[in-house]
């Protein structure tokens, strides 16, 4: 069997419609929208460059049905190119695009393999010697173990399993398709192709058993590199797994330390310094930052009381790493510390002492209930903008009040 390669993608969530960005006027939009169509035309030419074999796209093409045609007409002219190069396209769909979900459909060029979702399929390439096996999700919630109907392999040849699942769970990621590592190792198979799961995995190395990631983040808790997997074959037997960084933009969080600072310009240097290095790690890609302070400083009472001038002073920072959009401050998370300890101040004799423990007294007794349902309640309006993990909405009313306690408190031991 000779050597050959092949390039194993997932979850490419093509033309996601990236909601509630409107609501920062400095977000890049346009970019951010069709960040998912930039980073599909990157996997293409990496695979002709590459020269690979095959392409593998283990489910969540698209996220959802198709707004109107030009999805479908983008997708033709990209696997378009894919044909003029010999290069075939293998893939199932997964629950953001099941059988019962995407209603309009284009002719797709030959050479291009859609697994069905009644049964297992299989797709032979006799050049190469290799079997694909897979099915594709009929429904949005799949809840059987689809690999259980996955044929045994073709003997004499290397045998692939293409399949979206979440195995026997991620966080993040609903449980679809479950099943186990073992019960894939079971099936004799040379290589397993995952999706479902955003995060790069390497579930098992014999056989291997990988989760390529998503091809592009489409927000913060989408971070780091994002891409496809290069995978080698030689003499049946998978030699290396590379990943392929694809992404147009890189969402980064960016935590900073503020220990000791007592300048608010020495802060925002430190700041801006830190988006220095976080540009060169991506590679000089854009990059979608949230930025979180911490730290004990004598600042923590100002940076806590203005956010709006903390957040405008690091979007200016950013602005002084390149353009306009280099770099997007995604948001400004303040998680400092005043430089007496609390307790201390608690234990002062005067108005401060009495009214800390006063505060203290009311987070115990009204915290939990404060906000009520109101919190869930918009959430739910809110469909499809992602919150910070530290913002009220998320933290409920304990952390909303002992916030505006350490506000008081550093404000009023600042100026005594």
């Amino acid at each position: 069997m000779a050597e050959f390669r092949f390039l194993h993608a997932a979850d490419i969530h093509l033309d996601s419609p990236m909601r509630g960005l409107e609501a920062d006027p400095d977000a890049p939009v346009r970019r951010l929208r069709e960040a998912s169509r930039a980073a599909f035309r990157n996997l293409i030419t990496t695979a002709i460059e590459e020269k690979a074999a095959f392409l593998l796209i283990a489910g969540d093409l698209y996220d959802g049905d198709w707004q109107d045609y030009r999805t479908g007409l983008f997708l033709i002219e990209q696997v378009g190119r894919l044909a003029e190069a010999g290069i075939p396209l293998i893939m199932v769909a997964g629950n953001h695009d099941a059988a019962s979900v995407i209603t309009r459909h284009l002719r797709l060029p030959e050479r291009v393999s859609v697994l069905p979702h009644d049964r297992c399929g299989r797709v032979e390439l006799d050049e190469y010697g290799v079997a694909i096996h897979g099915q594709s999700f009929a429904t949005r919630a799949v809840t059987q173990d689809l690999s259980r109907n996955y044929a045994d392999p073709v003997p004499g040849l290397f045998n692939i399993g293409l399949l979206h699942t979440a195995l026997n769970g991620r966080p993040g990621h609903d449980t679809y398709a479950p099943t186990t590592a073992a019960a894939l190792i079971a099936k004799g198979y040379d290589y397993w192709a995952l999706g479902h799961v955003h995060a790069r995995e390497t579930v098992c190395r014999d056989p291997w058993i990988v989760f390529p990631g998503n091809l592009q983040g489409r927000h913060i808790r989408e971070s780091g590199p994002k891409g496809a997997s290069l995978v080698t074959v030689r003499d049946g037997r998978v030699a290396t797994v590379a990943h392929r960084p694809l992404d147009v933009l890189r969402w980064c969080p960016l935590s900073v330390s503020l220990a000791g600072e007592t300048d608010f310009d020495g802060a925002m240097a430190r700041i801006g310094q830190a988006l220095l290095e976080l540009r060169r790690e991506a590679e000089d890609r854009p990059v979608a930052a949230r930025v979180r302070l911490f730290g004990a400083t004598p600042l923590h009472g100002e940076l806590l009381g203005d956010g709006e001038r903390v957040r405008q002073a690091v979007i200016a920072e950013s602005r002084q790493c390149g353009a306009d959009d280099t770099i997007w401050i995604e948001a400004v998370v303040v998680d400092t510390l005043a430089p007496a300890d609390l307790a201390t101040l608690f234990e002062r004799p005067d108005v401060i002492g009495r009214l800390g423990a006063v505060l203290d007294e009311l987070i115990r007794e009204q915290g939990a209930d404060l906000l009520g349902e109101y919190p869930e309640r918009l959430r739910q309006r809110m469909s499809g903008i992602e919150l910070a993990a530290e913002h009220p909405l998320r933290e409920g009313g304990v952390a909303l009040l002992q916030k505006a306690r350490d506000l008081v408190l550093a404000r009023l031991a600042g100026e005594v």
